[in-house]
């Protein structure tokens, strides 16, 4: 798998890059896992934009995938290797012993045959989903739980690591890709392996009609609306904004502190994301 460049037979096509999918499987998805995904449009239920610069892009079914890995002591063999328009991950097609079908994210390395598990009585290789206290200290994991049973919410995009480098007292401490250094439940979930796809952040969109494609309009910078629009706006020429950058509520963008200083999470957190 790597990243392929065309011909230059247009700008577009000159700076434009797509995914080799030679490591995918040559099969449709599974139909009992699919259900239809509506688009928004960044639209609310009133019709009101809540999410700018959204709207068009192809239609999608929605793949269930499974991040609770919850099927225990069952064997489950990967029958394919897919693509999902809705994420980066490529997700793998499990068949399991009893008949079941599942999606789950798909780690590097996994190959189409290979055997996977959850559950105590499963190994710590790749693939395979655990409880953080049954995995050994310094693995690489991903799609981690933040509250046990809730489902992995950490570490689900292409190429994503989180590095197990401790435990202590009924906790386990993970870096995070973006330098964070927290502390989870050792009872929480995760799968060992880091994500599959990890070319995905090297590839050239080449032109804005690929990402209308992908359902984004074009972005208007807020120092080139009028003053009604938004905080930076207005001003003769090119102005230089004039104020702390943010977004068109007011929102401090580009280093201004947002978080809550007292949200509860806050104190299972040892060292911040690196600015």
């Amino acid at each position: 798998m790597g990243i392929k460049q065309y011909k230059p037979t247009s700008p577009g096509r000159r700076f434009g890059q797509v995914i080799d999918f030679s490591d995918l499987s040559d099969v449709k998805p599974e139909k009992s896992l699919l259900e239809p995904k509506k688009s928004t449009g960044g639209r609310n239920n009133h019709g009101h934009t809540t999410s700018r610069f959204r709207g068009g892009g192809a239609k999608r079914m929605y793949r269930r995938i499974d991040f609770r890995r919850d099927k225990d002591g069952i064997a489950a063999k990967v029958a394919s290797i897919e693509y999902d328009p809705n994420r980066s991950a490529r997700i793998a097609l499990l068949n399991y012993a009893d008949g079941e079908k599942r999606y789950i994210l798909a780690p590097l390395g996994l190959r189409v045959g290979d055997t996977v598990m959850s559950g105590p009585k499963a190994e710590a290789k790749n693939g395979n989903c655990l409880k953080l206290a049954d995995i050994p200290v310094g693995l690489t994991v991903h799609n981690v739980e933040l509250l046990p049973g809730k489902g992995g919410q950490m570490g689900r995009s292409a190429g994503t690591a989180i590095q197990y480098s401790a435990h202590e007292e009924g906790t386990a401490v993970l870096i995070l890709p973006s330098g964070e250094v927290r502390r989870v439940a050792d009872q929480c979930r995760a799968t060992v392996g880091q994500i599959g796809n990890i070319d995905h952040q090297n590839v050239s969109i080449g032109k804005a009609g690929r990402k209308r494609h992908m359902g984004r309009r074009p972005h208007v910078r807020g120092v080139a609306q009028n003053p009604v629009s938004h905080p930076m706006g207005g001003g003769e020429g090119r102005s230089g904004g004039g104020r702390h950058p943010c977004s068109p509520t007011g929102v401090l963008a580009k280093g201004g502190k947002t978080r809550n200083p007292r949200k509860p999470s806050s104190r299972f957190i040892i060292r911040r994301r690196k600015k």
